[in-house]
């Protein structure tokens, strides 16, 4: 079953997603050379906190941090650390989840540590565009694997325009989102259309590609959560928080002047 949301839930996550929001703005004005991913986690909590919110991630079976902070070939769920100090050239991914009076958002960035490769630069702007391009797919009386082919197929333009074969993750993908962080369904970034659950006006869902400069194989580390590319190539992470209604797509976690 795919948790259905009235008006007032959405609205309620719609204050999660602004929190989610706000946390990752402080995060985005703090990711500069010489800061540590335990100094970003640091600004996120707080903000979190300040907010009256709970961070999703801080416990979640086990994990130690209120964000993921994943850098340069960490794809997802890297820990924060105050021995990883962010330089020149870096790029960084920052997923962040934020509970208020129950509700859930979850969003991801992927930013630039000062000036970085034009390559680096292409591929985060690939990864973004396929997220709105899944984002820009949701519809209540479509298909799930709808988003999931807009994801993909945005992904394949990407890579031919910018003459990169981009790899697409395809064991991470999206999920549904509401009184927990990760509910049903799952929702898979490559995939023809016309597939899966029909959406319905009140579900939730969480989109986010993840690109890499290289090939889509992963591997996880010795610590349990850190997914990085097998090849060692840099990768993307792009994600917000989507509610379904009869108007089209709401952003849950755009910034509350977007």
């Amino acid at each position: 079953m795919i948790e259905v949301k009235t008006p007032g839930e959405l609205q309620a996550m719609r204050a999660a997603g602004l929190v989610v929001a706000r946390t990752l703005a402080g995060v985005r004005e703090a990711a500069k050379p010489g800061a540590t991913t335990a100094d970003l986690d640091e600004i996120a909590e707080q903000t979190i906190r300040d907010a009256g919110a709970v961070p999703s991630f801080k416990g979640y079976h086990g994990f130690p941090g209120s964000i993921c902070a994943s850098v340069n070939e960490q794809i997802v769920h890297g820990i924060p650390s105050a021995s990883t100090v962010l330089a020149e050239g870096d790029i960084i991914s920052v997923d962040c989840g934020a509970i208020l009076d129950g509700w859930h958002g979850d969003s991801a960035v992927t930013l630039a540590i000062g000036a970085v490769s034009k390559a680096d630069m292409a591929l985060s702007a690939a990864t973004e565009a396929a997220m709105w391009a899944g984002i820009a797919a949701v519809a209540s009386g479509g298909r799930l694997t709808d988003i999931s082919f807009a994801v993909q197929s945005a992904a394949e333009k990407a890579s031919q325009a910018d003459g990169v074969d981009y790899g697409m993750i395809v064991e991470y993908g999206g999920h549904g989102i509401g009184t927990q962080m990760h509910m049903d369904p799952f929702l898979p970034n490559v995939g023809k259309p016309g597939k899966g659950p029909r959406l319905k006006t009140g579900m939730a869902l969480a989109i986010e590609p993840m690109l890499t400069g290289g090939g889509g194989e992963t591997v996880e580390l010795d610590d349990g959560w850190t997914v990085i590319t097998a090849d060692g190539s840099r990768a993307a992470h792009w994600e917000h928080t989507v509610a379904i209604t009869d108007d089209g797509p709401w952003v849950l976690t755009a910034p509350e002047d977007s």
